[in-house]
């Protein structure tokens, strides 16, 4: 993945921002949960849990949400340049990391710090270190 910083737009990247608070702040207040999508899309894979109708809207407004986009507005290109086995792995390990983490970016890193958690903090601290040290290893010691 490249960022073209030569066409980044900051203030596209501060509505988003604003757009992803205002979606979490009105999923908490409307359904008292956390907007995690780990935690959401993990209670669609646990078999005794019997909230599954909300967890598939919610996941299902994440996959329509580019394609409503694109009725405004032509979706930004993107590249991605790394094969599909390591795409999968890298998934794979992130979706691992955040079982074990009990959550992810948005579960910790936007709702969690919201709140003032700690254990959202430590969270947060630790996959964007684990983040910046890997991409550091990747590129520059492994020269990937």
């Amino acid at each position: 993945m490249t960022i073209d910083w030569n066409n980044f737009t900051p203030w596209a990247a501060l509505l988003g921002g604003l757009l992803i608070g205002l979606a979490a702040a009105g999923f908490v207040l409307v359904n008292g949960r956390i907007a995690g999508i780990s935690g959401i899309l993990g209670g669609l894979i646990e078999t005794r849990t019997g909230d599954k109708s909300w967890r598939i809207a919610f996941i299902g407004g994440i996959l329509v949400a580019p394609l409503a986009y694109q009725l405004f507005a032509a979706l930004p290109p993107s590249q991605i340049d790394t094969s599909w086995p390591v795409l999968a792995s890298a998934g794979l390990l992130t979706g691992i990391g955040t079982r074990y983490g009990s959550g992810c970016t948005s579960g910790h890193g936007v709702c969690g710090l919201s709140r003032l958690s700690p254990r959202s903090l430590v969270a947060t601290l630790a996959f964007m270190g684990a983040g910046f040290l890997t991409v550091f290893v990747v590129r520059h010691l492994l020269g990937a």
